[in-house]
């Protein structure tokens, strides 16, 4: 059951993603889709076109047909539920992808009537796999979609505007799947643009497909000091991205309050890892700004259900309903920062009018998968009745672990829904404080783990 994730299933190839398993799980994924096409594409990985085989032969046997995209990112997985493909328009779609784990692991990302399958439903399907006996064999039935096309026609027909562009852009797939659309809508729009690592490995032979991880941003950076005016790298399947100027790694939240600069009136979902400042500086433009939990199912299923035009996540997912379907797409992030860039924006101006704080990375507290949880309820129960030098508490936000705000600034707690840490984050408008802060909850932490 480890494979079930909050968001998606992920395990190691042969050893917990394998015939039986993936078989089943196409099976009984099947009976939960209402229509008769599912959309499946794959990452780089070795293993993924195998993986393919396997679960279209469960869905096959469910019922359902396969309409193949073949080697995608993540993004183009999506599009193609927006999409009519010979009068067909999928009911679900699956992406199988490992992201930015190690190239051993694997995994689904799924899409059914256009929400994610997440959570309990995740949970749930599990289960039923568990207890099931391997499915019949039936005849093969997959129908070949070019999904890639007809993304990079649609993101070269909607940004035509920045043809020839002179602004020299570097960037960094990273061995992952956004080598295989970027260079060619950079190329079609006419765009100066030098790629990284752009040949699809799963092996991921120059650095790990991380972006938010600082020292898998070394060569891309690199490039940028010598030839670039603004760089741009991503995750394995092109769903999250990292916007490096000169001066700065803009992390999602900024790039949410950059984007937001050439909106109307808006709505915007945050995670609890965001930057006050990100909240407080939407709310002063008059834009509404809700924080909701961290997860990229979370934010889209937020997102509808409020009709917000914008979410983000400090990880780079970024997700635009705003001239768009509503899902996280590096892509489409890329030639929306261009956008702002070509309309005469200083990205590191805008940045430098914020109010500066100082926060910290994420930070991961080892623990694990039975007692992470149990360890935030027990930190929740001790923040009732807090230790006597314990920093003055103005509010707890509980949407997703703890985020307790302080008189200059905040500190997070939460649970990882996919790894066995606990993740927290720090933030003031002086370091020391955020140190303080930091020191006062960690401390809570090894109290609440002592108590267990």
């Amino acid at each position: 059951m480890s494979i079930y994730r909050e968001y998606d299933i992920r395990g190691i190839y042969e050893k917990e993603l394998n015939e039986e398993s993936v078989t089943k799980i196409g099976y009984a994924l099947a009976a939960k889709i209402s229509g008769e096409y599912v959309a499946v594409g794959y990452d780089a990985r070795s293993h993924s076109p195998i993986l393919f085989e396997y679960l279209v032969s469960g869905l096959n046997a469910g019922g359902k047909k396969v309409l193949d995209m073949g080697l995608v990112p993540t993004p183009v997985n999506y599009f193609t539920n927006y999409q009519e493909w010979d009068g067909i328009t999928p009911s679900a779609s699956v992406m199988i992808t490992g992201s930015h784990n190690p190239s051993e692991y694997n995994g689904f990302k799924i899409t059914v009537d256009k929400a994610p399958f997440f959570g309990e439903d995740i949970y749930a399907l599990g289960r039923e796999c568990e207890a099931m006996a391997m499915p019949q064999k039936v005849e093969r039935t997959v129908k070949k979609i070019n999904a890639k096309e007809r993304y990079i026609d649609f993101m070269v027909s909607e940004f035509a505007h920045l043809k020839g562009m002179p602004t020299k852009i570097v960037y960094d797939c990273g061995n992952g799947v956004g080598g295989v659309v970027l260079p060619e809508i950079f190329e079609k729009l006419e765009l100066n643009a030098k790629g990284l690592y752009i040949d699809p490995d799963g092996t991921f032979p120059n650095h790990h497909p991380d972006p938010s991880v600082e020292k898998n941003l070394a060569d891309v950076k690199a490039l940028l000091e010598k030839e670039g005016d603004i760089a741009f790298a991503y995750d394995g399947d092109a769903d999250r991205i990292a916007v490096l100027t000169h001066k700065n790694n803009i992390k999602g939240d900024m790039m949410a309050l950059l984007y937001s600069m050439k909106m109307d009136v808006l709505t915007v979902v945050g995670e609890v890892k965001c930057s006050q400042v990100m909240y407080d500086e939407l709310e002063r433009r008059g834009a509404k700004a809700v924080m909701y939990k961290t997860g990229h199912s979370n934010l889209k299923v937020k997102m509808k259900e409020i009709g917000a035009d914008l979410a983000c996540e400090v990880s780079g997912h970024v997700f635009f309903k705003n001239r768009y379907f509503g899902y996280d797409d590096a892509i489409y992030a890329t030639l929306r920062m261009l956008e702002l860039i070509d309309d005469g924006i200083d990205l590191d101006a805008e940045l430098a009018k914020l109010p500066q704080v100082f926060s910290t990375e994420e930070i991961k507290v080892e623990t694990t998968e039975e007692q992470k949880f149990k360890i935030i309820d027990k930190v929740k129960e001790l923040l009732q009745n807090p230790p006597a030098d314990f920093p003055a508490i103005k509010d707890i936000i509980d949407v997703d672990g703890v985020r307790i705000n302080f008189e200059k600034g905040w500190g997070l707690v939460r649970a990882s829904n996919t790894t066995p840490v606990l993740v927290t984050r720090f933030e003031s408008t002086q370091e020391v404080e955020a140190k303080k802060y930091e020191e006062a909850i960690n401390q809570l932490i090894q109290k609440a783990k002592d108590n267990l």
